[in-house]
């Protein structure tokens, strides 16, 4: 009987799209706020009170800024235990402390941004730290709403659409990310500065939160009306965990998921500058081209996403984006090459490739783990992201900082070098997940649609 209603709902079109919309409209709004502050780094790096908008940031200050994401994270494991809380107290309860952590940090941010901070911790102005503070925070919730999202998706779509599911999701996001590099920069030119722009952002993500609410009022209405057994918020034991922990091609996909991201993510952080610094773009336009990236996979990613469910090939797909991706960022790393058409090319290429990688990987997570651990296993893949998405931009800032002339000019041959390098580790990552799958009968080369 529980099989049959459960196959009920899982069979209603209008629930299951209803659901999606919902929860993409949260993301959409987060990755705004997440990427809010990448083409604002010429306004930061000005001199304070430039132009009455300048605050005076080094290429160091930034970069740590930028990584200070996923500090939380990383080295307190909020993550790991966000996954956890996933699994033991369910989709809601999770959903809703993940969407009120971001947007506290975000007012916590824009409260950094706006005011000024004397005195310095552990070697950065005050200001940078309190707003690294409110995207730690912010951050912790961004991505225990991610995997809560995932697993959202994974619920009511399995056995169906759902690579083009998360697919669309991911192509929602890319949208406030594109809206993000697009637009903050001339807004907080014409409303007054940084903080505007964050203050911008704060506002969304309290837009988002309200949607999330808005999807638990339906999610407990269907759970309640369909009398659906949550068998995977219910099923959680620790002792599980070891599925998930000595599963090679578990660690293969993690793996992927932080070498592709890291040269991904952290260039983005970094491209508007580029833009200006390499290609002689104005700065008022800089960030179109980055731009350009998120604005691709909007239609790439649902669209690959769709092949998968229909025709398989997921770890083909993902060995050709990781090719890729290295292909892009060996042309950004060569010095001589200043084209601006090189630049939009090399930018489309790398929209390709963040349009396959991600439509591929995600829904091949749950061929691998049980619904019961879902949670758990992406905020570990999440997790280890955030290693990079940490550690790189740091990394960057201190090599774009050592690359710096007098002039403020940035060589930045060697950073991009660096995320090529990501690129080559993936490619190695994918053919071995490949290789795996077909030792171990995954079925990521197979379609998700059940006939």
């Amino acid at each position: 009987m529980t099989q049959a209603i459960q196959k009920k709902l899982s069979e209603s079109k209008a629930a299951r799209w209803t659901a999606l919309i919902i929860v993409s409209f949260t993301m959409m709004f987060a990755y705004f706020f997440t990427d809010v502050m990448s083409p604002l780094e010429p306004m930061l790096t000005a001199a304070k009170g430039a132009d009455g908008v300048g605050l005076g940031w080094s290429p160091d200050d930034y970069g740590f800024f930028s990584g200070s994401y996923g500090y939380f994270n990383v080295f307190l494991l909020m993550l790991f235990f966000g996954g956890i809380i996933l699994d033991k107290f369910g989709i809601r309860f999770t959903g809703i402390m993940s969407t009120v952590l971001m947007f506290g940090g975000a007012l916590i941010k824009w409260y950094a941004v706006g005011n000024d901070f004397e005195g310095e911790m552990f070697g950065y102005p005050m200001q940078v730290i309190i707003a690294c503070l409110g995207f730690a925070i912010y951050g912790v919730g961004c991505e225990i709403a991610g995997i809560t999202v995932s697993k959202v998706i994974v619920k009511w779509f399995t056995g169906h659409e759902l690579a083009l599911a998360m697919g669309l999701q991911v192509a929602l996001a890319r949208i406030g990310t594109a809206g993000a590099l697009a637009l903050a920069l001339p807004f907080a030119q014409k409303f007054g500065g940084v903080s505007a722009s964050v203050g911008l952002g704060a506002a969304l993500l309290c837009a988002g939160l309200i949607s999330y609410l808005v999807y638990c009022v339906m999610d407990k209405k269907f759970d309640k009306e369909k009398a659906l057994a949550a068998e995977a918020e219910e099923g959680f034991k620790f002792a599980d965990l070891k599925l998930i922990f000595t599963n090679k091609g578990f660690w293969l996909i993690t793996l992927l998921c932080l070498m592709f991201y890291a040269g991904v993510f952290p260039f983005l952080k970094f491209a508007t500058k580029l833009m200006v610094t390499k290609y002689g773009i104005d700065p008022e336009l800089a960030g179109l081209i980055p731009a350009m990236l998120p604005f691709g996979t909007i239609f790439l990613t649902p669209l690959f996403g769709s092949i998968y469910d229909k025709y398989g090939k997921g770890a083909t797909l993902m060995v050709i984006g990781s090719i890729l991706l290295t292909i892009v960022h060996g042309i950004f790393a060569i010095p001589t090459v200043t084209s601006v058409v090189v630049a939009i090319a090399a930018m489309i290429l790398l929209g390709i490739a963040f349009g396959l990688v991600p439509s591929a990987m995600w829904p091949s997570v749950p061929k691998i783990i049980p619904m019961q651990l879902l949670g758990t296993a992406y905020a570990v893949i999440f997790y280890i992201q955030n290693i990079g998405l940490s550690m790189v931009p740091v990394m960057i800032g201190k090599v774009n900082q050592a690359n710096t002339d007098a002039n403020d000019v940035t060589d930045y041959t060697t950073s991009m070098a660096i995320f090529a390098i990501c690129g080559v580790i993936s490619i190695v990552i994918a053919i071995m997940l490949k290789m795996e799958d077909k030792k171990k009968g995954y079925g990521l080369e197979q379609a998700n649609i059940k006939k």
